[in-house]
């Protein structure tokens, strides 16, 4: 039987760990992440991410809807035609083909819905 699954407001602090060093474009940052449900099918997941001020390399397969629940990013396309801060209490979402920096500007805590197309 399917049973509610409650997302928690803040990631499991076993996952913290460091941004690929080939992804990163700036600081140290460290991340964490929470992940509360994955559907059978391994394409939809949600739960909550944190990270630190820094900026990384970011290539989208997935779709991914975010809830900033507290701090500030920054999302700029690869193209540099689009460059987007947004803060506590914003949602947005970042679609699939998307490739940029991911920089946190603050300390940031999100939550988050992901959705892995198929082939």
């Amino acid at each position: 039987m399917p049973r509610i699954v409650a997302v928690p407001h803040t990631p499991d602090a076993a996952t913290r760990a460091p941004v690929a060093p080939e992804r990163l474009v700036a600081g140290q940052p460290q991340q964490a992440v929470g992940n509360a449900y994955s559907s059978q099918d391994e394409r939809f997941h949600c739960g909550v991410w944190e990270g630190e001020v820094g900026a990384w390399r970011v290539q989208y397969s997935e779709h991914e809807f975010c809830h900033l629940l507290s701090g500030r990013v920054r999302l700029r396309s690869d193209e540099g035609e689009e460059v987007v801060t947004l803060e506590a209490g914003q949602s947005f979402v970042v679609p699939a083909g998307f490739t940029g920096i991911w920089e946190v500007l603050e300390t940031a805590r999100k939550l988050y819905a992901i959705y892995e197309p198929g082939d």
